[in-house]
């Protein structure tokens, strides 16, 4: 099988990092570029850091972003014009970045994923499930934990958990979103759900779903013990990505959750 070229954006942060990590031991690519948003001096594995531009990604086969949104919608500018194909691992998208995702989605494949975990896409499947299969009665509730450096709370997988349940619902998940505590050792189901993020060590990552009707309780949930298996899952999505036509495709796609 021909080598996948491929280019990583944003090289120097914590998964960028981690991606060129699994790709060097990864048989099926070939790292032609790095990119960063300011000039670096040392090479990474022999090859130097550019800025975001045509000539960086000229030889790539597939972009994968794991930056910020100012940076991913440079990225898709410039792939779009070269039809590159971007895998985006960036989170953090206001309402109208999302909309031009989608615009550069007509030109391009483009594959984008709040978490690149395989376990956790199906995690939130199954919460769909389990939502949509338990009654009424049944409330929820998210548990989530990870490393003392992480600010945001809830997580954004615990979000992406809390819209698997809406979803599984057939209800606006913002009209769901019930209270958000932060280290508490216990918290309520509510008739919203109610989330709990603890911060501590260094913890990668724990997510936890509960559906409780007074009578019986379901549990659902992951632990993440590498941080390998995000660059592992986003590698994979590349590879998947290669096959496919312009369009807006997500981890449930390439998992084939209907």
């Amino acid at each position: 099988m021909k080598k996948i070229n491929l280019s990583i954006t944003g090289c120097l942060g914590r998964m960028g990092q981690q991606i060129i990590k699994s790709s060097k031991k990864n048989k099926n690519f070939k790292l032609v570029s790095l990119t960063e948003n300011r000039k670096v001096s040392k090479k990474i594995f022999g090859i130097k850091p550019e800025l975001n531009t045509s000539n960086a990604f000229k030889n790539a086969h597939i972009i994968i972003d794991f930056t910020v949104p100012k940076c991913t919608l440079q990225v898709l500018k410039i792939a779009s014009k070269l039809k590159k194909r971007v895998v985006i691992g960036t989170t953090g998208f206001s309402k109208k970045e999302e909309n031009l995702i989608k615009k550069f989605s007509r030109k391009i494949p483009i594959l984008k994923a709040g978490n690149m975990s395989l376990g956790v896409n199906l995690l939130i499947y199954l919460t769909e499930i389990a939502s949509r299969s338990l009654s009424k009665n049944f409330l929820t509730k998210v548990y989530e934990v990870h490393h003392k450096h992480k600010k945001d709370h809830p997580s954004g997988t615990a979000l992406m958990i809390g819209k698997g349940i809406a979803e599984g619902k057939n209800k606006n998940f913002y009209n769901m979103i019930g209270k958000k505590y932060l280290n508490k050792k216990s918290f309520p189901y509510g008739s919203k759900i109610n989330f709990n993020s603890i911060r501590k060590g260094n913890i990668i990552g724990e997510h936890e779903v509960k559906f409780s009707s007074g009578k019986e309780i379901v549990t659902l949930n992951h632990e993440s013990f590498d941080r390998a298996l995000y660059s592992e899952g986003a590698l994979a999505a590349s590879k998947w990505l290669m096959r496919k036509k312009p369009g807006l495709y997500s981890m449930r796609d390439l998992l084939n959750f209907k």
